[in-house]
């Protein structure tokens, strides 16, 4: 018998495998190659720090594998943190998630999306009256309700939907390298055609931001942890879920940049946010810049979708717990959604939307989702101390000691060299500690 209030496991391999994928393969790939080039200026370095993010993103999905096999519920680090270490820590990482972790991120997506929909249509914006960054606002607004929307239909409705436009996502992408790199269009000469780098001090500030925003574009190789609840035999499909999802990610993620880098010389993709429209131009001419223009944006529809999917998951375990809002704690009675998690979510992202630029956005995101999945990777020692886990990891310890160094090494540089945004970050955190006392007094009156 169905509780009033619980999730139901209905997903087997193939549609989380299909989350993962969707939730990593969003915005970030198709926007920050363009804003890294800028800060780099070296082609082989960009290929190089995507490579490098790449295996910390698989580093931390086989430590992942074994805490979500040890822990196949709904919440990922808001669920590891309050069970290995302290009720706050789990919170806190819940706190982040609600503002940053999904509301950020939906925000950002549909941004990168309207950017391309703007980049095709341009016409679109040329609304009387109203000034076209606001347009562009508005539109990413709209994509937000929309996927808002389909989500509040029901798990089984919202994943067939995620299944079809992830594999259409997938298809676009081979598609696009295959054709783009079999062209005489690009020139391999750009690999090589360089702007000067020191590695100093300065340099490594660069390197460390950029990995930021890279591991951004990563983020979602632990999305299968947020849904344990809804997943079918999750000892095992956690596991392989979230290894061939960052897996299959990390080569597409390879070969687009080898497409942009292919198709352009650094000077015109530096600074540049919608990099493959640009990129697909130029190999493919003007006439169908349109077309593949409106086919990225379609794609970028898929991770504001899994973000959509996801972060509610996480504030309904934390309200279940009663340390937050009661009716966020709610599953709607027929379609069996934590339906007012959903729209809360969708309101917290609206005003994210008309709050920053792009890149203050990333910032703030990247470096705010660095701090809780280390210490949910370092909790892989304190699980292993307690109990045997039902899934373990090969390679142990050199995954999680990979993950832990890199992750540190990255806050550190980062915030060394955008300290405003990295502030911001760490206020978000530290607000939520009087947050977590009031939620809790208030569950236990």
């Amino acid at each position: 018998m169905k509780k009033p209030n619980s999730l139901e496991r209905r997903l087997g391999l193939f549609p989380v495998t299909n989350i993962v994928v969707a939730n990593m393969i969003g915005a970030g790939i198709f926007t920050t190659s363009g804003l890294l080039m800028e800060q780099l200026r070296h082609p082989l370095l960009l290929l190089g720090l995507w490579a490098v993010g790449g295996l910390i993103a698989l580093a931390g999905a086989f430590s992942y594998s074994e805490l979500g096999a040890a822990f196949p519920h709904a919440g990922g680090e808001y669920l590891f943190l309050s069970r290995l270490y302290h009720p706050l820590l789990g919170f806190l990482s819940g706190w982040v998630s609600f503002f940053v972790g999904f509301s950020a991120p939906i925000a950002a997506a549909a941004i990168g999306l309207t950017e391309y929909l703007a980049r095709a249509f341009p016409e679109i914006l040329n609304v009387a009256g109203i000034p076209g960054a606001l347009m562009m606002r508005l539109y990413a607004l709209s994509a937000i309700l929309l996927f808002t929307l389909l989500h509040l239909q029901g798990l089984r409705w919202g994943a067939r939907i995620q299944n079809i436009l992830t594999a259409l996502k997938v298809g676009l992408i081979a598609a696009l390298l295959i054709a783009g790199l079999t062209r005489s269009g690009g020139d391999w000469s750009h690999f090589t055609a360089a702007g000067s780098f020191r590695f100093d001090l300065g340099g490594w500030k660069v390197i460390g931001l950029s990995l930021m925003w890279i591991l951004f574009s990563y983020s979602g190789w632990n999305a299968a942890a947020y849904i344990g609840s809804e997943v079918l035999d999750p000892a095992r499909n956690i596991p392989r879920s979230l290894l061939m999802g960052t897996g299959a990610v990390i080569l597409l993620y390879a070969g687009l940049n080898v497409f942009y880098i292919y198709a352009l010389p650094a000077a015109e993709m530096s600074g540049v946010i919608p990099v493959g429209s640009l990129a697909a131009g130029r190999l493919f001419g003007a006439s169908s810049t349109r077309l593949i223009t409106l086919l990225i944006a379609f794609a970028q529809f898929s991770s504001l979708s899994a973000f959509i999917l996801l972060g509610p998951r996480v504030y309904y375990s934390m309200a279940r717990d009663g340390l937050f809002f009661k009716k966020v704690a709610e599953v709607h009675p027929r379609r069996r959604v934590p339906s007012t998690s959903i729209l809360l979510q969708a309101a917290i992202a609206g005003v994210i939307v008309f709050s920053g630029s792009f890149d203050q956005i990333l910032t703030y995101m990247g470096f705010s989702l660095g701090i809780f999945p280390l210490l949910a990777v370092l909790g892989v020692f304190v699980l292993r101390r307690r109990q045997k886990p039902p899934y373990r990891m090969p390679g142990f310890p050199v995954f999680p000691l990979i993950y832990l160094l890199a992750g540190v090494s990255i806050l550190a540089l980062g915030f060394m060299e955008r300290p405003v945004p990295s502030s911001i970050a760490l206020l978000t955190v530290a607000l939520g500690v009087p947050a977590y006392f009031v939620f809790r007094r208030t569950a236990s009156s």
